[in-house]
């Protein structure tokens, strides 16, 4: 089935602030056939966004950040996290993609922004949907080449409440981080599996 087996009743936008919500009423085709009834639902957009988990390959050191999290303090409010749980989370870098932007520009310009360092190479790892079950929002996900030796420091932008502090780590120890559970986003999630199998191989080709 593709986008044309949906009819798009009526599409409202009951808020917009910082982000936005709009209100479909639809009906989709069926796998046994015929139409569902119609459906009323509720879509988070927030836009689209890069992330990219930045790799040094001559000190094989990764650059991570870590910073307050409005959802991550929402979700202590349920009776899944315990007290344990902190609203500061250790993630990959990232960036909101502005309209007529560039993915990988993106990428660039936030992690100077975000961690100090220029990105010199690329690797896309994904590009997927953050929460489609109620969400717009899709992440490109890359890996990206960097020189972490003086990566350190606070780094944000103010005017935007942005207090992030950067963690310079051996591979080993964000390795830990991911057995023991203390990431918990998603994108950072994957961006580690994927370097856990792909380490040696970068590290080889962006050292030659």
């Amino acid at each position: 089935m593709n986008k044309d087996d949906i009819e798009i009743i009526e599409k409202t936008t009951p808020f917009q602030g910082y982000f936005r919500l709009d209100h479909y009423r639809l009906r989709h085709k069926l796998f046994e056939g015929g139409w569902s009834g119609e459906m009323s639902r509720e879509v988070f957009e927030r836009g689209h966004a890069v992330a990219a988990l930045l790799y040094d390959p001559h000190l094989d050191k990764l650059v991570m950040i870590e910073q307050f999290r409005i959802g991550a303090l929402a979700a202590l409010e349920s009776r899944w996290f315990d007290d344990g749980f902190s609203p500061w989370l250790i993630e990959t870098m990232a960036g909101i993609i502005e309209d007529g932007e560039d993915p990988e520009d993106v990428v660039r310009r936030e992690a100077v922004e975000e961690t100090g360092c220029s990105v010199s190479k690329l690797e896309m790892i994904h590009h997927y949907l953050a929460t489609p079950g109620g969400s717009s929002e899709s992440v490109y996900l890359y890996c990206g080449q960097v020189d972490a030796a003086n990566a350190n420091g606070i780094h944000g932008i103010t005017d935007e409440h942005e207090n992030i502090k950067v963690l310079t780590v051996d591979p080993e120890e964000a390795f830990s981080w991911l057995d023991t559970g203390k990431i918990r986003n998603s994108m950072t999630l994957i961006a580690l599996y994927w370097f856990r199998f792909n380490r040696q191989r970068l590290r080889r080709d962006w050292r030659a």
